[in-house]
């Protein structure tokens, strides 16, 4: 299969620099977004207008904040299931449900392909093209599709079957948001009992507490935020209410409720 006609819809935070990942490595691929070509910086060449976008469209990958944008791409105001005439493969990059991804295999024609590949890293990694991506999907598809992986990543998970890549990611990212929770707390505490951050950080990477959020709090761009919306700590609850809708049958949700609220209730620290 020659991968040509690669086209990122979601061209932000995260899309854009897995865009230009793509396009170091030479690439034929362009970007939409619903904001204007002229805000993307360098990147505005390659953003085209939809008409332009879906026509020599092959293989899409999807990095849209949730299920309502992922609907309208694939089959709503863009809908380009039904208007891309050389669409061949689906390859989802957001964080969603997996009941809702899973669902899309009856939704879209059976002749294109699906893969799910939500990716980990925040945009510091994407930046530098080393994303770690959870895979699910057709064994052969994921290899014919890898160097697409291989240019915006450095690590690679396969999962399982279609489905079982975002499955995988929202338990993930319960951690990720369980980490964030405690950590954003314990360094409240240390605060008030007058211990400095930074020590405080130094010992917890090198001892039993340590986690992604403590290791890295100083590089990761959304460590110190608050809650918003549209920021990536909302983006978290988002994440914890996906990896919700999927837990298990008669499953005990009280611990990742209680977490979701947590990071729900985040202010900025400062």
């Amino acid at each position: 299969m020659q991968l040509t006609g690669i086209g990122v819809a979601g061209c932000g935070r995260m899309g854009g620099p897995m865009l230009s990942a793509l396009r170091n490595i030479g690439f034929d691929a362009f970007g939409y977004d619903v904001r204007p070509a002229a805000e993307f910086g360098d990147l505005a060449p390659q953003m085209l207008a939809l008409d332009d976008f879906r026509q020599d469209l092959q293989i899409l990958i999807t990095v849209v904040r949730d299920i309502a944008q992922t609907d309208d791409v694939l089959f709503g105001a863009q809908n380009l299931i039904e208007t891309g005439p050389s669409l061949q493969t689906v390859i989802l990059s957001s964080t969603l449900s997996p009941k809702y991804v899973r669902a899309l295999r009856h939704r879209v024609p059976d002749h294109i392909t699906l893969i799910d590949a939500p990716m980990s890293g925040a945009a510091i990694a994407a930046e530098k093209a080393r994303l770690s991506f959870m895979l699910g999907g057709d064994t052969d598809a994921l290899q014919q599709h890898q160097p697409l992986f291989d240019a915006m990543g450095a690590h690679f998970h396969h999962m399982g079957d279609y489905g079982a890549g975002m499955q995988a990611k929202v338990l993930n990212n319960l951690l990720a948001a369980s980490n964030t929770a405690m950590t954003r707390l314990v360094l409240d505490w240390a605060d008030q009992t007058g211990i400095d951050e930074d020590a405080l950080l130094n010992l917890i990477h090198t001892s039993s507490g340590q986690n992604w959020l403590a290791s890295g709090f100083n590089a990761i761009e959304f460590a110190r935020d608050g809650w918003e919306e549209d920021n990536t700590i909302g983006i978290l609850t988002k994440d914890v209410a996906s990896a919700l809708d999927a837990a298990p049958e008669g499953a005990d949700t009280t611990l990742p409720e209680t977490v979701r609220q947590a990071i729900f209730a985040l202010k900025p620290r400062h």
